[in-house]
Parts: structure tokens; sequence; C-alpha cells
């Protein structure tokens, strides 16, 4: 993640602005790396997480309380004695490291005024926060590091605090043009330009450095021994530009989002565009509220994704199950293509059986079952007799016809079986919501394919409420995001002049576009609902996806049939790009 020192300076800016002498009045530890600051001063009240978590570390504005342990932990203990009731003075972040310091000032035992910190270090699996007294000692730490974990550098109680070891790297908020020039050519050559950037300067991430490349260059893989000194200068140019804002105390704070995944990628205090339309670059006016929406969000995505992978195994089995099932009854119905040639045979011998001998081994004859009447070889089984023979040939067509019957019928099921789980996995892999989640497993246990421990009584779903959206021209959109969702849109909500809309022979949602009274629908509301129903499909990565649409009056759901699953009849078919509102 570009948790850099350009975003924590963004960050210091700004909680410097909004926490400016604010008194620190609640301390809690909700994880055991973790903690939760209540401030409350003349901007406001704010609540702002600290975590040394070694996969998220990270200082945010927060709007969400976490349950706290009925004991607080020790140092949560420790804090709420040295800094209860403290006023920050200022956040510290020195030049560009990925550290933050809470200047607090508080009371001693003695009643005298004095400073103590709460250092932030952010730095991957060596995250820290610890407690730093008015002499510059360690008081304690969230994590204590001896020798056994370090011999370079000890954090425990009675300790002089010290900063982490430099990485001798150039501030570039404090280096002029020339300067960044100067450290480039300096640098060996053999590397890209976005790496020689992130070896060179100090607080920059692989993101930004490869934005850096991109608006200089146009490309982020370009090598350092092959650009010219124009092109350095080209390079300090576009650096100098994209990080002035910041220079002059301003961040511009943005978070990315994959265009065809919907997933979250980055954050970062300055523009990015090397994503192109790859990417949604959204700005936000805070970074402490945008760098706690983006861990919020991506926590519950992965969250989901543990939630689900249960229920995707599951799914998978009988996919696989199915699948296998088709491919064994495709083979099988492919023995019974002979059956045909078994019933002219035995008609063959019946046509001539006085002028066969039981023990003959073949049958050679004139096939008149071909216009061009070619002759033949039909082989026998020289125990049977003649007339033993014909039938022989006759059973074998009828039990090859009345397998060809079952193998249809049974072939339409395991089809219609396959279909439905492929559904039912796409569904799963689009669901946002613990609640569209217990809906899939309701309906896998309806179906037969989950068991419910004994005793588990649910209570069901009253509605399975469908997502609701608007065309650019104002057009209701409803968007069906699983089968029970999918049948509730379709077989109750929907009215019989809407527009039904589903990709065509591809497992995913049912889209209707809402009829409104004097007013026909718009090309491009149609192709907006059909490129959502794209969207919201198994092909949603494909290009030119064919997606029927039809009233919903030609729309039936048959009998008995599985949950999502729908025919219909004058439809029409365009073919879209799968696109989201």
């Amino acid at each position: 993640m570009a948790f850099d020192g350009l975003v924590i300076r963004a960050l210091t800016l700004e909680l410097n602005e909004k926490l400016e002498n604010a008194r620190l009045d609640k301390i809690y530890q909700p994880e055991a790396d973790e903690l939760l600051l209540s401030l409350h001063g003349p901007g406001g009240a704010y609540k702002l997480t600290l975590s040394a978590n070694a996969s998220i570390p990270r200082v945010a504005l927060t709007e969400e309380t976490k349950e706290n342990p009925m004991v607080a932990p020790m140092f949560c203990m420790l804090l709420r004695k040295h800094l209860g009731s403290a006023h920050l003075l200022q956040v510290r972040q020195p030049a560009l490291e990925r550290l933050m310091a809470f200047d607090f000032e508080t009371r001693n035992e003695l009643g005298d005024r004095v400073q103590k910190s709460l250092v932030v270090e952010i730095m991957g699996r060596h995250s820290n926060i610890i407690l730093v007294d008015e002499n510059g000692r360690i008081a304690d730490s969230i994590k204590r590091i001896d020798f056994s974990v370090s011999s370079k550098r000890q954090i425990l109680p009675g300790l002089p605090y010290e900063m982490p070891p430099a990485q001798n790297k150039i501030d570039p908020l404090t280096c002029g043009l020339d300067g960044y020039v100067a450290a480039l050519r300096d640098f060996p050559e053999n590397l890209r330009i976005d790496k020689a950037l992130l070896a060179c300067f100090q607080g920059i991430s692989p993101l930004v450095a490869r934005e850096i490349a991109f608006l200089a260059l146009g490309e982020t893989d370009s090598l350092l021994k092959n650009l010219s000194y124009g092109q350095l200068l080209d390079v300090g140019t576009a650096m100098q530009k994209l990080l002035s804002s910041l220079k002059n105390g301003q961040a511009q704070p943005c978070c990315i989002t994959d265009t065809k995944t919907d997933k979250l990628m980055e954050f970062a205090a300055v523009p990015i565009t090397q994503y192109g339309d790859g990417a949604r670059v959204e700005t936000a006016d805070s970074m402490g509220f945008l760098i706690s929406r983006f861990y919020r969000e991506r926590d519950k995505k992965e969250q989901m994704l543990r939630k689900s992978a249960d229920l995707l195994r599951l799914v998978g089995n009988h996919i696989e199950r199915a699948a296998k099932k088709l491919q064994r009854q495709t083979a099988e119905m492919a023995e019974t293509e002979k059956k045909e040639e078994w019933r002219q045979c035995g008609e063959l011998i019946t046509a001539h059986v006085y002028q066969m001998e039981k023990g003959m081994k073949s049958l050679r004859v004139q096939n008149y079952f071909d216009e061009a009447l070619p002759m033949i070889v039909i082989p026998l089984d020289e125990t049977l007799s003649p007339a033993a023979n014909a039938q022989r040939y006759f059973k074998k067509y009828n039990k090859a016809k009345t397998a060809a019957e079952e193998l249809t019928r049974q072939m339409a099921l395991a089809s219609a079986e396959l279909s439905y789980l492929e559904s039912v996995e796409e569904s799963l892999l689009r669901a946002e919501s613990s609640a569209q989640l217990s809906q899939i497993a309701d309906e896998l246990s309806e179906q037969g394919y989950l068991k419910r421990p004994r005793g588990d009584k649910r209570k069901k779903e009253t509605k399975a409420s469908p997502t609701e959206l608007k065309t650019k021209d104002g057009f209701v959109l409803l968007l069906g995001k699983n089968n029970r969702q999918n049948d509730y849109l379709t077989c109750r909500l929907a009215q019989n002049k809407d527009l039904w809309f589903h990709t065509k022979n591809i497992p995913g949602s049912h889209v209707v576009l809402k009829f409104e009274q004097d007013r026909p629908f718009t090309d491009e509301a149609i192709l907006e609902a059909a490129g959502l129903a794209a969207f919201y499909s198994k092909a949603k990565d494909s290009a030119q996806v064919p997606v029927d649409y039809t009233e919903i009056k030609n729309v039936k759901k048959p009998a008995g049939a599985k949950p999502g699953y729908v025919i219909y009849t004058t439809n029409r078919t365009v073919y879209v790009t799968p696109a989201t509102l």
C-alpha cells in the first residue's frame, strides 16, 4: 500500500489543522496492536485510529467504534495514566519519515507541566507505537523489541528513544530541480527510472515514483541509462510539479479503484493519472478519513471473501460433479447414435432369414436403406439362429432408443443444474453483504446442496430487495444480485411493460428498466441497462457481450424451476461492453 512519507505529510498537515489544542478525552485499545483516541477541541470532536498492525499499519480519522476488552491492556492503562486529559500541542513528521509524533502537554506527578510524545512508526512489520516521556526516554510501547528480536535497535522501557536508522535519501520537498537532476545523474544507470527515484528520494512510494516517470516520459519502465539530459530535466520538472502542493502545505488526496474488478487498489496524497481507463480515481477532502474508508472497505471485501469461501468451495464441488456427470452422459449418448444402424441390421437379417443357416459368422447383403444400394457385411453370432440374430439387433436398437430418451431427459436436467450452480457461484462472487450471503446459503439449503446444523432456526428473509439505480437520463433501473433477488424482481416486483435484461446464455443478474407513462425508452437507457446486466454476469471481463431484452410480460418462470431460472420470448439482442453506473 502507498502509506508513504507523502501521505504522512498530508495527514500531519490535516491533523495539525483539525486537532490544534485538542484535549485527549479517552484512550482505548480495541486490538493488541491498535489504539483509538478520542479528542475534542476548537475544531470539533474527532476519533483517531493508531495501528501498528504489521499488515496495515496506519493513522487515520474514523467515525467507527470498536468493542473494547472488559479489562484494558497494560499499555492502554499506562497511556491513560500519562496522557489522561492531556492537550495536543502538535503533530510532527521528521523530514518525510514514515513516522508521526503526537506531542502532548500534560502534568507529571508533581503537578508540573511537561511534554510527552506518542510516536507512531509506520514501517510494515517493524511498525510500533511508543510513549516517550519528558526526558526523551521510552515509557513503554505497544510492541517491546529486545535483543532477541533486533540487535540494532531495542524498544524497551527506560531506554532513550532513538529515531529509526536513516536511509540516507534526499528529501524531495527541500530539493530543487537541479538537485533532482544531479541525484539521478550520479545514480547507477542500470535501473528503471521509477526504481531510481525510489532509491534516491525519501518518502516516495512505488506508486508515486511510477507517476513521476509517467508524467515525464509517458511510460513507467524507461531505463535511467537511456535518458538524455533533457529527459532527466523533464523527470525533475514533473517531480517538482507533482509535489508542489504538498510543499506549499496542501494535499490532494485520492483513492484508486480498478475499473474492471471494482477493487480498491491504492491511495495517495498527490493526483494519480498513470492508469488511464484502467482505474477510477476519486478525490477526497480529507486524507485521514480517506485512509479510514479505504481500509474499512478493503477489510469488508476481504471479510466477505472469507465468509463466502466455504460456500464457494461447496458450489465449486457441485459444479465439478455436475460437469463430469454431463460429460459422462454425453459420451453415453454418442454410443446410442448407432441405434439406427442396429435396427437396419435386424431388418436386413429378417428380410434374408430364409437364405441363412445357423452357424454363419456374417451375412453379406445389399443395403436397401441406402439409395446407392451398397453391399454390406453384417456380423452374426454363429451360436444363434438367423431369427435370434435378428432379435439380438432389435434388442440392441430398443435398448439404445430407450437409453437415448432417458439420457436426453437426464442431460437436460444436468445442464440446467450446471447452469443454476454457475449462477449461484457468480452471485457469491458478487455478494456485498452478510445478508446477501445468508440469502444464498438459505437458497442452497432449500435446494438440498447445503445441510443446516440441527436446531439452526434461521429467520426466513421476508424480502430479497433488489438494488435501485438510475440511468443518465433518469429512468429507474432495478438489479438483482442473487437468484432470490432475481426471482423477486422478475416475478413479483416488475410490471408488464417494464423491460427485462439478461446476458444471452451466460449466468448473471436480472436487470429491469422501469416503464414510465408517456415516456418511451431511450436507446441510451437500454444500452446502459444492457451494460449493467453484462457487468453483473460471468462475462464482466469480456467485450461485446450479448444481452437479451424483452418486456416482462414475455418472461415466465416454469413451475418447479430452480431459483433465478426463467424462459422468455419475443426478445431482442444487443452487444455491449460491461459497465456499471
